[in-house]
């Protein structure tokens, strides 16, 4: 299940209408699809993509997506300090960020206007991040997920750092131990 935290306000939101209504109104698309398949922690990219496969071929025809892969980040990952290092980092891409959950959690962190809020994504979340948006994530405390990612140009996904620093300010102590 997902939940929404804004922390200068100090809210938290955990029903999934409030949740998709909030983003919504912000340009921002959540769905829930069933994550039930089984996966090894060391699923390969074709075991997890065929594991979908049979929900993402005609929701990626609906949107002419073009590709998909997949990301499977956990504690044994390699080099996983400087991946998490460049996730932490507030970007933008040109082209919507469409992931699915598969399994794990993740935590996306979004910067619109002046309101910074963060939605911590499950197993069977499904979020579009509208082009343009700026945000970061998180792989939190203890690095597991599994998300297919869904493009149009793998072109579009190239980070456009912003430098603005505001990414520091909410992220954790382990994302300044990850920098050191």
């Amino acid at each position: 299940m997902a939940v929404l935290k804004i922390p200068d306000a100090g809210v938290t939101i955990d029903n999934f209408k409030e949740i998709q209504s909030f983003l919504e109104t912000r340009g921002i698309w959540h769905d829930k699809w069933e994550a039930t398949e089984h996966l090894k922690p060391d699923a390969t990219q074709d075991e997890i993509l065929n594991a979908y496969a049979r929900d993402l071929k005609p929701f990626m025809e609906r949107g002419g997506y073009q590709t998909a892969d997949v990301i499977n980040v956990h504690a044994g990952t390699p080099n996983i300090d400087a991946l998490r290092t460049k996730f932490l980092a507030e970007h933008t891409h040109t082209e919507d960020e469409i992931r699915f959950f598969v399994d794990g959690m993740g935590i996306f962190w979004f910067h619109v206007g002046e309101e910074v809020f963060s939605l911590t994504c499950r197993a069977g979340d499904l979020l579009s991040v509208p082009a343009n948006i700026t945000h970061w994530f998180d792989l939190g405390s203890e690095p597991n997920v599994k998300a297919i990612r869904i493009f149009i140009d793998m072109s579009g996904w190239v980070p456009h750092y912003t430098g603005s620093g505001i990414d520091s300010k909410y992220n954790p102590s382990y994302a300044a131990q990850a920098k050191a």
